[in-house]
């Protein structure tokens, strides 16, 4: 499937402005591509604004920069934008519960 190297993002508290922390790894597998094109067809029909996508840790390989992992939880946010499906990662710092994002990637220009 795709291994994937996105820009991550940190916001430490809802009235911060989020900060670049550098390189986000990780692997989409054909399970969880699946699972992410459900999630864009989900959306398409019933016009939600996103929908979160539950993530397999053995086989998502994720990969943070150096003091901002491990993450408490982590899941795949899926949206519409110009009726596209589209997806980043999104989670919590265990240490301190800060948000960790990646930049945004097209289900579509995922690999099969």
């Amino acid at each position: 499937m795709s291994n994937l190297t996105l820009e991550g993002r940190c916001k430490t508290s809802a009235d911060q402005k989020s900060v670049p922390i550098g390189e986000i790894h990780f692997y989409v597998d054909g399970p969880l591509h699946l699972r992410l094109e459900e999630a864009e067809e989900r959306l398409q029909k019933t016009q939600e604004p996103e929908v979160m996508v539950d993530v397999d840790m053995d086989t998502l390989n994720l990969v943070l920069p150096e003091g901002y992992g491990p993450l408490s939880d982590c899941q795949m946010r899926v949206y519409l934008h110009y009726e596209r499906g589209q997806f980043h990662l999104v989670g919590h710092r265990a240490s301190d519960g800060s948000l960790i994002y990646s930049n945004v990637v097209l289900i579509d220009q995922l690999i099969e």
